[in-house]
């Protein structure tokens, strides 16, 4: 599942609402074993352009 998710990812990735929703989506399809592997790979690969969004859902809660 997680290679579906990356994906859509990248064919959304021009636009940030699309990228946000898909993330949202994304990360419910995802195992919990997979997570840290996802998270590094769209910091990798989207990291300078929606670094914001990706903080949002990857950043821990204090």
């Amino acid at each position: 599942m997680i290679e579906y998710v990356k994906t859509i990812l990248q064919k959304v990735s021009f636009s940030k609402y699309l990228f946000e929703r898909e993330l949202r989506k994304g990360l419910r399809l995802i195992s919990p074993t997979e997570i840290q592997e996802f998270k590094d790979w769209c910091y990798q690969m989207f990291g300078k352009i929606h670094h914001v969004i990706l903080n949002r859902y990857f950043e821990p809660a204090y």
